[in-house]
């Protein structure tokens, strides 16, 4: 019996349930149309829907930190109804003279003054529809959460921008403009180079320095080495800070803090500013009195849903003062670094 055997196959097939898949059958016993070509479009496999992964886990695009609030801390002032905030000055005054039973000379007296600020009170609006909800959940997106996390990222970031830059047309300041703050110093110039990049760590720790010196002679020993400071610097900077090896194997930011036990730094992206790279130093306090504060009426009010037909939508607002610097004395700023 030869395998080949057509009949043979067929008997195997039919008693044993024995099939060889592989034997070409005549192309005679198998139906043939009349019509010889397709009457539909030619196969290009499954749709890619069904082979495409979805991640579950939404990736969120990255923004800039915010970091006005690590360097002068947050205090609330007043409510969205305030307008303006005043802050009294005083200052204590006197004079003396040589003593007699009877003399009435000498002098002692206050003298008082108020700086003013206002508020500015800004908002956003989210709105959304029940069938872009729908289509996104479809989609494997939770779009109510993220346009919710949207509107109050979006208010805590103007906020944070009025700490550093205050409202135009304001009286609201921030910590990079306001008027009362001592206008800037240049860094030294070392081999005909001031840009951090260009120096050496001890090239950079001299400037900074500098900056402490400048800091202790604008308050009259009020401070010396041992205050707290705050250094903030951009992100540029600090890896200057840290990435500069002198031939003792130490960066500039270990020296720094190894002379100065009270120095922090808080990097924010303001610091890089049109003109240059900007580095303040700030004496945390001075006897006791903050230096300054960043200030909100409202962190965040959410005020009521507005249903509509096959929708909805919500405003979201804050206030802020911008930064309150009560001590310009104690910052001292050094652009082009």
């Amino acid at each position: 019996m030869k395998i080949s055997d057509r009949a043979v196959l067929a008997q195997l097939a039919n008693d044993h349930g024995i099939h060889f898949m592989h034997e070409v059958r005549d192309a005679s016993r198998f139906a043939q149309d009349a019509q010889a070509t397709l009457t539909t479009t030619g196969s290009a496999g499954v749709l890619s829907m069904f082979t495409t992964y979805v991640d579950p886990k939404t990736i969120d695009v990255l923004f800039a930190p915010m970091r006005a609030t690590e360097i002068f801390g947050e205090v609330k002032m007043g409510d969205w109804l305030t307008t303006a905030a005043e802050f009294p000055i005083a200052e204590q005054t006197g004079t003396t003279s040589a003593y007699g039973d009877f003399n009435e000379n000498g002098n002692a007296s206050a003298n008082f003054n108020y700086e003013s600020r206002q508020q500015f009170v800004f908002q956003t609006m989210l709105e959304l529809g029940e069938r872009e909800v729908a289509m996104a959940s479809a989609g494997r997106l939770d779009l109510v959460s993220q346009v919710q996390g949207a509107a109050t990222n979006t208010i805590n970031r103007f906020q944070n921008k009025t700490y550093f830059y205050g409202v135009s047309g304001l009286k609201n300041y921030g910590m990079l403009n306001d008027p009362s703050l001592y206008d800037a110093i240049t860094p030294k110039t070392v081999n005909g180079e001031t840009t951090w990049e260009n120096k050496d760590s001890v090239a950079v720790f001299n400037d900074i320095a500098l900056l402490v010196k400048q800091v202790i002679a604008q308050n009259n020993g009020n401070v010396d080495i041992s205050s707290r400071f705050t250094l903030g610097v951009s992100p540029t900077t600090e890896g200057f800070l840290n990435s500069t090896i002198n031939s003792y194997g130490v960066n500039a930011l270990a020296e720094l803090q190894s002379r100065y036990k009270g120095l922090r730094v808080v990097s924010a992206p303001e610091y890089s500013t049109d003109a240059g790279e900007l580095i303040q130093l700030i004496a945390d306090d001075i006897m006791g009195q903050e230096t300054g504060s960043c200030a909100f009426s409202e962190k965040l009010r959410n005020h009521a849903v507005v249903i509509g037909s096959s929708n909805y939508k919500q405003k979201k607002s804050a206030g802020t003062w911008g930064a309150i610097i009560k001590q310009p004395s104690a910052i001292a700023q050094m652009l082009g670094v």
